[in-house]
């Protein structure tokens, strides 16, 4: 069995992060709702994408935190800070930039720190692998804040290829179509294509 976690901050940490990262999961799922009311297609989908990666993290969080404890059940109070908000596309996505911010600029750093420090490296180097996503996740949130701030969810300022979403129409141009050709789907139904293969 694997050095006990009982009693330790890193298991508290690690729990923090599993609340953290399960209702950070559940909000990125009613974003996704939001987003698709709103006609944003794309960033729904990104929402949702999220939420599946957030899953993933809570589970392994919840998965070093069982290796750590021999005797289960193990009752544990977690007392942490979660945000609560929920609004327009727009405002969803900066809530999400800055909850994803304080997770890879503060937290997990700290808690990856209090890991080495308590000697449990392989808990220190989750904290930072998922830290290093974290960073990513906010990077693409601000990007589509700015986007919808600028009016470049379906025009860009140089020819760019659209795709449909639902029949895989594709399309050259500065803007997407207002209407699919082929489907008849509204323009909320496309995305910049890229190739990524």
């Amino acid at each position: 069995m694997a050095k006990s976690l009982v009693g330790t901050e890193t298991l508290q940490n690690l729990m923090k992060a599993f609340a953290g990262e399960s209702q950070a999961r559940n909000r990125y799922d009613y974003a996704a709702g939001v987003a698709r009311k709103e006609g944003y297609r794309q960033i729904e989908n990104i929402f949702l994408e999220t939420s599946i990666n957030e899953r993933m993290h809570a589970k392994r969080f919840f998965q070093y935190a069982c290796d750590g404890v021999a005797e289960m059940p193990l009752m544990f109070n977690v007392n942490a800070d979660y945000t609560v908000a929920y609004s327009n596309t727009l405002d969803n996505l900066k809530f999400a930039a800055d909850g994803e911010h304080e997770e890879w600029e503060i937290l997990y750093p700290n808690f990856a720190k209090i890991a080495a420090e308590e000697g449990f490296p392989h808990v220190e180097s989750l904290f930072k692998n998922i830290a290093n996503i974290e960073a990513h996740h906010e990077a693409r949130y601000l990007s589509l804040i700015k986007n919808i701030q600028n009016g470049l969810v379906f025009k860009k300022e140089v020819t760019v290829t659209w795709k449909c979403l639902v029949c895989g129409h594709v399309h050259e141009g500065l803007e997407a179509p207002s209407v699919c050709p082929a489907c008849a789907h509204k323009q909320e139904h496309f995305e910049m294509s890229v190739a990524n293969y």
